[in-house]
């Protein structure tokens, strides 16, 4: 029996590696002689570049940077070839910034242009960033600014890429822009299609989870739309309505104007992980995430393997820590079956630490129920 595990990574508690790992233990506890084959999926946001790194066999480049409060870290990004895969996570992470610390007013995606400038310098010809978890609302100011471009009030002053520093922003100048980026594709790994502004856009849905107050949410707003006119009018194209010009506080749309092509991260995974030829000859395909609701069907990494496996009529169990609103829908989606690996109330900690055995139980339990359906009549 064939048996392809393709999960995404369950948040604060196992990689996708470490979830394909559980997986596998737990398919043989039950098929001891069944082939693995062990896939980890992203979908563009955090464990986007590990995926990836692991697929390409790919080695990872440690840079001096800067985290989304100015503060010196080191982040790391994976380099194969003439290919850099970069998170933004992991230099600008909301991650890195303790929730007490957290001030979006004053938050920069500075430190993104140190891992892009370095992976220019190592030779890379295309950049694959995953565009997720990022701690800013900058609307890329910071990215910009690292990688050349000039913000400017109207005496000419420079401004400090923040939002609050663009308070008095003017006017841009990207005459500096790194000539180096014109040789290099750039694809953004993105599993949102928010836009820019609006009540759709970065500030308004995003802005609350990086500790934006109701009453900054329109300021911020109002910065990410002057940041636009200022690059349109420096000659960039206008982006700010484009399907992911709001992912990662604003990143994107940045990306997007320095000519990127936006992609669903699922799908950049899968066809550097080779998924839909692992899938293919398959008897059985396992995938989750940390949670699975409504929105899993929006470009999220199970959908996006449920999608592979329904080409090649192989059926999909997806695992998830919490079951979410909707998640029944799931059912009839390309899914068999939708099996929370929580094993009774304890509290979220616990959980999280329990994550590794209580889904190698719960595939083992899975796979017990399928055999036994398989012998009834």
């Amino acid at each position: 029996m064939k048996v392809v595990l393709a999960p995404d990574s369950f948040k604060e508690s196992m990689s996708a590696a470490q979830a394909v790992a559980a997986m596998a233990r737990g398919v043989r506890t039950v098929l001891p002689d069944a082939e693995c084959v062990e896939v980890p999926m992203a979908d563009g946001g955090e464990g986007t570049a590990d995926a990836l790194v692991a697929a390409l066999g790919g080695q990872w480049r440690t840079v001096a940077s800067t985290d989304a409060l100015g503060r010196p870290i080191e982040a790391a990004y994976g380099l194969s070839g003439g290919l850099a895969v970069v998170e933004v996570a992991a230099a600008v992470g909301i991650g890195l910034v303790a929730p007490a610390e957290r001030d979006v007013a004053r938050s920069s995606s500075l430190g993104v242009a140190d891992l892009i400038r370095d992976a220019l310098g190592a030779g890379a010809t295309r950049l694959v960033v995953g565009l997720g978890g990022s701690a800013t609302t900058d609307g890329g100011a910071g990215l910009l600014a690292g990688l050349g471009v000039r913000w400017l009030d109207a005496d000419g002053n420079a401004l400090s890429p923040t939002p609050a520093g663009l308070a008095a922003l003017d006017h841009a100048d990207v005459s500096g822009l790194d000539p180096r980026l014109a040789a290099v594709a750039i694809e953004l790994a993105c599993d949102v299609t928010n836009p820019l502004l609006g009540t759709e856009g970065a500030a308004a849905v995003f802005g609350p989870q990086k500790g934006a107050t109701p009453g900054q949410v329109p300021v911020l707003d109002a910065t990410l739309a002057r940041i636009a006119d200022a690059l349109v009018a420096a000659g960039l194209p206008d982006v700010r309505d484009l399907p992911g010009s709001g992912a990662a506080g604003g990143l994107g749309a940045a990306f997007l104007a320095l000519g990127a092509r936006m992609r669903r991260g699922v799908e950049v995974v899968a066809e550097a992980a080779h998924l839909e030829e692992a899938v293919a000859g398959a008897d059985l395909v396992l995938t989750g995430e940390g949670s699975l609701d409504r929105q899993t069907l929006s470009g999220k990494t199970p959908a996006g393997v449920a999608d592979v496996a329904a080409r090649h009529g192989v059926p999909v169990i997806a695992f998830a820590g919490r079951l979410g609103e909707g998640s029944e829908e799931l059912l009839g989606r390309g899914f068999a079956a939708v099996v929370s690996i929580t094993t009774g109330p304890c509290d979220l900690a616990t959980a999280l630490a329990q994550g590794p055995a209580n889904l190698e139980r719960a595939v083992a339990t899975a796979l017990r129920l399928t055999q036994v359906n398989a012998r009834t009549p």
